[in-house]
Protein backbone atom coordinates (compact mmCIF):
# COMPACT_ATOMS: atom_id res chain seq x y z
CA UNK A 1 0.00 0.00 0.00
CA UNK A 2 3.11 2.46 0.71
CA UNK A 3 4.41 1.60 -2.46
CA UNK A 4 1.12 2.91 -4.13
CA UNK A 5 0.94 6.13 -2.49
CA UNK A 6 4.48 6.75 -3.56
CA UNK A 7 3.44 5.73 -6.57
CA UNK A 8 0.33 8.68 -6.97
CA UNK A 9 2.25 11.00 -5.60
CA UNK A 10 4.69 11.04 -8.52
CA UNK A 11 1.84 10.83 -10.80
CA UNK A 12 0.55 14.03 -9.15
CA UNK A 13 3.54 15.88 -8.98
CA UNK A 14 3.93 14.90 -12.47
CA UNK A 15 0.89 16.62 -13.79
CA UNK A 16 1.52 19.55 -11.66
CA UNK A 17 4.86 20.28 -13.24
CA UNK A 18 3.24 19.54 -16.86
CA UNK A 19 0.55 22.18 -15.75
CA UNK A 20 3.27 24.42 -15.01
CA UNK A 21 4.74 23.81 -17.82
CA UNK A 22 1.67 24.60 -20.03
CA UNK A 23 1.21 27.75 -18.09
CA UNK A 24 4.82 29.13 -19.04
CA UNK A 25 3.69 28.05 -22.79
CA UNK A 26 0.11 30.20 -22.46
CA UNK A 27 2.30 33.23 -21.03
CA UNK A 28 5.15 32.96 -23.65
CA UNK A 29 2.48 32.75 -26.79
CA UNK A 30 0.38 35.47 -24.81
CA UNK A 31 3.44 37.70 -24.45
CA UNK A 32 4.97 36.79 -28.14
CA UNK A 33 3.80 39.15 -30.80
CA UNK A 34 4.22 39.20 -35.07
CA UNK A 35 3.62 42.29 -37.55
CA UNK A 36 2.54 40.88 -40.63
CA UNK A 37 2.38 43.11 -43.83
CA UNK A 38 -0.05 42.28 -46.69
CA UNK A 39 1.87 42.10 -50.10
CA UNK A 40 1.34 45.60 -50.90
CA UNK A 41 1.96 47.06 -47.87
CA UNK A 42 -1.25 48.34 -47.60
CA UNK A 43 -2.21 46.71 -44.26
CA UNK A 44 0.25 45.51 -41.13
CA UNK A 45 -1.05 43.11 -38.82
CA UNK A 46 -0.16 42.62 -35.35
CA UNK A 47 -0.70 38.99 -33.83
CA UNK A 48 0.00 37.21 -30.58
CA UNK A 49 1.63 34.00 -30.42
CA UNK A 50 -1.91 33.05 -29.47
CA UNK A 51 -2.87 34.08 -32.72
CA UNK A 52 -5.20 37.35 -31.46
CA UNK A 53 -5.24 40.27 -33.35
CA UNK A 54 -3.78 42.75 -31.01
CA UNK A 55 -2.82 45.85 -34.08
CA UNK A 56 -4.32 46.78 -37.64
CA UNK A 57 -2.51 49.42 -39.18
CA UNK A 58 -3.67 50.65 -42.56
CA UNK A 59 -1.77 52.50 -44.98
CA UNK A 60 -1.93 56.51 -44.68
CA UNK A 61 -1.56 56.92 -48.34
CA UNK A 62 -4.44 55.06 -49.68
CA UNK A 63 -3.98 56.70 -52.84
CA UNK A 64 -7.41 56.23 -54.23
CA UNK A 65 -7.48 52.45 -53.08
CA UNK A 66 -10.96 50.77 -53.80
CA UNK A 67 -12.45 49.15 -50.90
CA UNK A 68 -12.52 45.72 -52.37
CA UNK A 69 -8.88 45.93 -52.42
CA UNK A 70 -8.40 47.28 -49.15
CA UNK A 71 -10.53 44.26 -47.89
CA UNK A 72 -8.18 42.17 -49.66
CA UNK A 73 -5.15 43.13 -48.10
CA UNK A 74 -6.82 43.08 -44.06
CA UNK A 75 -7.74 39.62 -45.14
CA UNK A 76 -4.29 38.83 -46.98
CA UNK A 77 -2.65 39.97 -43.32
CA UNK A 78 -4.66 38.85 -41.10
CA UNK A 79 -4.32 35.05 -42.81
CA UNK A 80 -0.13 35.28 -43.13
CA UNK A 81 -0.30 36.68 -39.77
CA UNK A 82 -2.37 33.22 -38.26
CA UNK A 83 0.40 31.42 -40.47
CA UNK A 84 3.27 33.28 -38.71
CA UNK A 85 1.72 32.62 -35.04
CA UNK A 86 1.14 28.92 -36.02
CA UNK A 87 5.03 28.88 -37.43
CA UNK A 88 6.20 30.14 -34.45
CA UNK A 89 4.19 27.95 -31.93
CA UNK A 90 5.00 24.64 -33.71
CA UNK A 91 8.99 25.61 -32.87
CA UNK A 92 8.15 26.05 -29.32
Amino acid sequence: MHERGIGMFDKMKQFMDMQKKMQELKNELDNASFDTQSADKMVTVTMSGSMEVCGLKINNDLGGIERQSLEKSIKEAVNKAIKNSRSWQRKR
